[in-house]
Protein backbone atom coordinates (compact mmCIF):
# COMPACT_ATOMS: atom_id res chain seq x y z
CA UNK A 1 0.00 0.00 0.00
CA UNK A 2 2.56 2.41 0.85
CA UNK A 3 4.52 1.83 -2.38
CA UNK A 4 1.76 2.46 -4.50
CA UNK A 5 1.15 5.66 -2.39
CA UNK A 6 4.68 6.75 -3.38
CA UNK A 7 4.63 5.61 -6.45
CA UNK A 8 1.45 8.00 -6.91
CA UNK A 9 2.83 11.02 -5.22
CA UNK A 10 5.79 10.75 -7.65
CA UNK A 11 4.19 10.39 -10.62
CA UNK A 12 1.90 13.71 -9.38
CA UNK A 13 5.24 15.44 -8.85
CA UNK A 14 7.07 15.18 -12.33
CA UNK A 15 4.01 16.07 -13.90
CA UNK A 16 3.63 19.14 -11.78
CA UNK A 17 6.64 20.94 -13.70
CA UNK A 18 4.52 20.42 -17.40
CA UNK A 19 1.23 21.80 -15.74
CA UNK A 20 3.01 25.35 -15.54
CA UNK A 21 4.39 25.21 -18.64
CA UNK A 22 1.17 24.31 -20.32
CA UNK A 23 -0.24 27.76 -18.23
CA UNK A 24 2.89 29.89 -19.89
CA UNK A 25 2.70 28.41 -23.18
CA UNK A 26 -1.41 28.46 -23.72
CA UNK A 27 -1.16 32.14 -22.89
CA UNK A 28 1.86 32.30 -25.48
CA UNK A 29 0.86 33.34 -29.36
CA UNK A 30 4.18 31.54 -30.40
CA UNK A 31 7.23 30.01 -28.56
CA UNK A 32 10.75 29.91 -29.95
CA UNK A 33 13.32 27.77 -28.89
CA UNK A 34 16.62 29.75 -28.71
CA UNK A 35 20.31 28.30 -29.65
CA UNK A 36 21.15 27.84 -26.02
CA UNK A 37 18.31 25.75 -24.99
CA UNK A 38 16.38 29.29 -23.69
CA UNK A 39 12.56 29.59 -25.00
CA UNK A 40 11.22 33.24 -26.02
CA UNK A 41 7.94 33.60 -25.70
CA UNK A 42 5.75 35.44 -27.98
CA UNK A 43 2.49 36.84 -26.51
CA UNK A 44 -0.67 37.90 -28.00
CA UNK A 45 0.01 41.53 -27.27
CA UNK A 46 3.63 41.14 -29.06
CA UNK A 47 5.33 41.83 -25.47
CA UNK A 48 7.83 38.89 -24.80
CA UNK A 49 9.31 36.81 -22.06
CA UNK A 50 12.54 34.41 -21.66
CA UNK A 51 12.74 31.42 -20.22
CA UNK A 52 15.86 30.11 -19.26
CA UNK A 53 17.05 26.28 -19.81
CA UNK A 54 16.59 25.61 -16.26
CA UNK A 55 12.66 26.99 -16.12
CA UNK A 56 13.41 29.96 -14.53
CA UNK A 57 12.52 33.69 -15.95
CA UNK A 58 15.81 36.26 -17.47
CA UNK A 59 15.51 39.64 -18.09
CA UNK A 60 15.43 41.00 -21.59
CA UNK A 61 17.25 43.91 -22.07
CA UNK A 62 15.28 47.07 -24.57
CA UNK A 63 15.96 45.65 -27.78
CA UNK A 64 18.20 42.45 -26.71
CA UNK A 65 18.66 40.44 -30.11
CA UNK A 66 18.59 36.81 -29.43
CA UNK A 67 19.40 33.26 -31.87
CA UNK A 68 16.87 30.90 -32.86
CA UNK A 69 17.53 27.02 -32.85
CA UNK A 70 17.00 27.51 -36.47
CA UNK A 71 19.87 30.59 -36.75
CA UNK A 72 17.70 33.20 -37.43
CA UNK A 73 18.20 36.71 -35.26
CA UNK A 74 14.86 38.03 -33.42
CA UNK A 75 14.87 41.25 -31.82
CA UNK A 76 12.92 41.21 -28.74
CA UNK A 77 9.78 43.65 -27.84
CA UNK A 78 9.41 44.25 -23.98
CA UNK A 79 9.94 42.63 -20.75
CA UNK A 80 7.26 40.56 -19.72
CA UNK A 81 9.44 38.88 -16.03
CA UNK A 82 6.17 39.11 -14.11
CA UNK A 83 4.28 37.89 -16.68
CA UNK A 84 5.98 34.79 -17.33
CA UNK A 85 6.86 34.26 -13.98
CA UNK A 86 3.29 33.88 -13.13
CA UNK A 87 2.59 31.42 -15.59
CA UNK A 88 4.99 29.30 -14.95
CA UNK A 89 4.11 29.27 -11.20
CA UNK A 90 0.45 29.03 -11.41
CA UNK A 91 0.63 25.07 -11.67
CA UNK A 92 2.07 24.83 -9.08
CA UNK A 93 -0.86 26.48 -6.43
CA UNK A 94 1.07 29.67 -5.75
Amino acid sequence: MIRKLNILILSLAAAAPAFAMDAARSEAKEVIALQNGEALYVFKDGQMAKESKFGGVLHLKKGEVVQTADGKSVTTVGNEVARLSYLLLKGHGH
